[in-house]
């Protein structure tokens, strides 16, 4: 089952989306054409004046991965994963931090220190934080113009820090009832990889188990907690870990080193869920807020597998959810290259330049396009992106890279745009 197809009239208002046999027939019949490739949406050749039946947009936010579903009453239309280059951009704004460091230290004399000059305003995030913001922020907006969404529930997850550390901090009062738990469960299952920390297994009943043990003065402590399937549990016992794992030195020394691995993403879902709210609020519709907790209930009430864009379906209020697709659209933030005219190697030093203008023949490398050469050696139908040349003569990597292509058989069918596309089936 694929995700609905979104659909405008002539004058690009928003109707009800439509399934894919209707779509083809609209489009064979010449009714319709194709809009956009990357959310696929169809326009209408006519005006339509109809009513259609409200949507809403559910987003459930996260460090790397956020999920977003399309939801009409309780069916799920549409499901999307939009993945974030928030590591990218960091890695990125560190190397260009390392080179000018390095070109200040060889050419020029020395000069104090100038960060207390630089005070940043109230409200400033990291360029890798504010990136998962606004690209949020713009696929929301696109699926706006798109489909007619009324309304729009974020969940508005908070991983208590200190109550992570130690979850016994605030006494049994913290979180009672019938969700209590689940922001450390959640946080557990994620960290480790829903596997087994000791045999690896997956796709079993996992429990929460006491690195070190608590009858030998363990603490409930995050860091000493980890994953374990009920035989690996059963046969550790009270044993210390060192003496359970003495014959396995490497998942010894893995599971000690995992276990102290860093709050990094819970810290950077916590920075910017605010940020995002306002941003949300920012185009005038309606914003509802749900926890984490509430996201995880729904999800194993109603039996539904583990998923960033079925979490997004499960925010807020939901009694029962029907799925009308399991092929979501991956979308992964690639961005829109560098303005950079000089390359440079790992020391600094100019390795080579790139062409002034962008443009060649009206192509831009990043461009999807279909190229159908009908001569010579590489007769064929080739669809994929493209690597222009000053020439005129384009690579296109498809399944396979093609080199060679002439501009003349290309035809853009969807604009660079700074996000690359796919798709994944959940099965039936």
């Amino acid at each position: 089952m694929s995700n609905q197809i979104l659909v405008l009239d002539t004058k690009k208002t928003q109707l009800t989306p439509c399934l894919p046999s209707v779509a083809d027939r609209l489009l064979t019949a010449g009714k319709a054409a194709v809009f956009l490739r990357y959310p696929f949406t169809i326009i209408l050749k006519k005006e339509v004046i109809a009513t259609p039946e409200p949507m809403e947009i559910k987003i459930d936010p996260g460090s790397k991965t956020t999920g977003i579903a399309l939801l009409q009453g309780n069916k799920v239309i549409f499901g999307t994963e939009l993945t974030h280059r928030g590591q990218a951009i960091k890695n990125s704004l560190e190397s260009r931090r390392a080179l000018r460091r390095g070109r200040r230290n060889r050419h020029t004399r020395y000069r104090p220190a100038r960060f207390l000059n630089r005070a940043k305003p109230k409200g400033w995030l990291a360029p890798s934080l504010q990136h998962r913001v606004l690209t949020t922020l713009t696929w929301v907006k696109k699926f706006i113009r798109l489909a007619p969404v009324t309304s729009i529930a974020q969940e508005l997850v908070r991983f208590d820090l200190q109550q992570i550390e130690n979850p016994e901090i605030s006494g049994v009062e913290y979180q009672q009832g019938e969700l209590q738990g689940y922001e450390v469960r959640e946080y557990l299952l994620e960290k480790w990889d829903r596997k087994c920390s000791y045999c690896g297994a997956e796709n079993t009943p996992l429990q929460i188990e006491h690195i070190h043990p608590k009858s030998k003065g363990g603490s409930n402590r995050i860091s000493n907690l980890c994953l374990a399937c009920e035989p690996c549990n059963t046969k550790k016992g009270t044993q210390d870990i060192k003496v359970f794992l003495a014959k396995k030195p490497e998942i010894l020394k893995r599971v000690l080193a995992q276990a102290k691995r860093p709050l990094k993403d819970a810290t950077a879902v916590n920075s910017t869920r605010w940020d995002l709210l306002k941003a949300l609020k920012t185009t005038g519709l309606p914003v509802t807020t749900s926890s984490g907790s509430r996201t995880k209930f729904n999800r194993t009430r109603l039996g539904l597998a583990k998923s960033h864009w079925i979490d997004a379906a499960c925010v807020g209020e939901v009694d029962t959810l029907e799925l009308l697709t399991n092929k979501p659209l991956l979308i992964k933030a690639t961005g829109s290259g560098t303005r950079q005219m000089c390359r440079t190697n790992k020391f600094g030093f100019p390795s080579r330049y790139v062409p002034r203008f962008k443009f060649v023949k009206g192509f831009q490398t990043g461009d999807i396009v279909k190229a159908i050469v009908n001569t010579g050696k590489k007769v064929g139908e080739y669809i994929g992106r493209v690597a222009v040349r000053t020439s005129g003569s384009f690579n296109i990597s498809a399944s396979e890279l093609v080199q060679g292509i002439s501009y003349r058989y290309c035809q853009v069918i969807h604009k660079k745009d700074g996000y690359s596309y796919g798709f994944q089936d959940h099965g039936e």
